[in-house]
């Protein structure tokens, strides 16, 4: 009896442990950024020694699984779905948009430093095209239906983080202003072919 509840402690001290190393790595990186967080910074900031850390995550690979898995069952990217079924252009994009931005007013910090390291860290542009680029193919997909080739190249720009970082956190808009902005100009504002 003592050895089975030994065994069953010792594993929930171990999940303990790899949960902190998880939430550690998802700290830093929405600090500093995957590229620039170290297995001693992880460490340091878990509370354990680095060989404990690569106990439970062998490579970086392993570790952004795990921590992209975690941030994105926490907070998941919206599906464009329920979008399919709004017979009205305007308002199916208006709600596809205002979902993608509130996703990102919610994980900004985050998302910021994932797609700014993305651009020039091989494993961080490999996890974001897993876990993020097909959420957002289904979106422009979605969203695109019936837009000529102009207006679709207009949606992909508004799909992106730096449009709503522009619009939202730069010049000041609301979500809801940054949406209709956007909106406007994909469905008023881009001359048809």
């Amino acid at each position: 009896m003592t050895r089975t509840y030994t065994l069953k402690r010792r594993a929930e001290q171990q999940a303990d442990t790899r949960q902190r190393i998880v939430e550690a790595a998802i700290d830093l990186h929405a600090n500093v950024g995957p590229a620039a967080t170290t297995f001693s910074m992880l460490a340091e900031r878990a509370g354990v020694q680095r060989h404990t850390v690569y106990a439970h995550f062998p490579d970086e690979r392993s570790l952004y699984l795990a921590c992209s898995g975690l941030a994105l069952e926490r907070s998941p990217l919206p599906s464009a779905e329920p979008w399919r079924g709004i017979a009205d252009p305007a308002e199916r994009l208006r709600r596809g948009l205002g979902a993608v931005y509130a996703w990102f007013a919610e994980n900004a910090a985050l998302t910021g430093c994932v797609l700014r390291d993305a651009e020039s860290h091989p494993l961080t542009r490999e996890i974001t095209a897993l876990r993020i680029e097909p959420s957002m193919l289904s979106y422009r997909q979605v969203l695109g239906i019936g837009l000529d080739e102009r207006r679709r190249a207009m949606l992909h720009l508004a799909l992106g983080f730096p449009a709503w970082r522009a619009l939202v956190q730069e010049s000041g808009l609301t979500q809801e202003e940054a949406v209709d902005a956007m909106a406007r100009a994909i469905t008023c504002c881009v001359p048809a072919d």
